[in-house]
């Protein structure tokens, strides 16, 4: 049996989490204060997942970069895959929130969204 400790961070409260596994399967949660808690805990000891958040590099806007975020999870394996393609991403204005900068992020299956409106000059 495998004992693990977490900081939830699904809200502001912080619970400690413990989770017990058996052969990388979860036997039990204890700590959480509400569901959110141990649906984190299961995920982060499974499979765990990360919202990525960045800048791109925008061409004829009023600043020169955007800001965005994956538009859902990404495996936490995945996360440095994700940078290293945004490093190579140029977008174009004029950009507003939530426009799709890239499909399919470094093949995740997920998104880059923008989320920061710019303008063009």
């Amino acid at each position: 049996m495998e004992t693990r400790e977490l900081t939830c961070i699904r809200c502001p409260i912080g619970c400690h989490i413990t989770v017990e596994l058996d052969n990388g399967e979860v036997k039990s949660i204890s700590g959480n204060s509400c569901p959110r808690g141990e649906e984190y805990a299961a995920s982060e000891v499974t499979h765990p997942e990360r919202i990525v958040t960045s800048l791109v590099t925008l061409e004829g806007g009023e600043r020169p970069v955007v800001s965005v975020k994956t538009a859902g999870n990404v495996p936490k394996e995945k996360m440095m895959d994700v940078v290293g393609a945004l490093k190579e991403v140029s977008a174009r204005a004029p950009v507003n929130i939530g426009d799709v900068i890239v499909k399919d992020i470094a093949g995740t299956g997920v998104d880059i969204v923008a989320t920061s409106a710019v303008p063009a000059k």
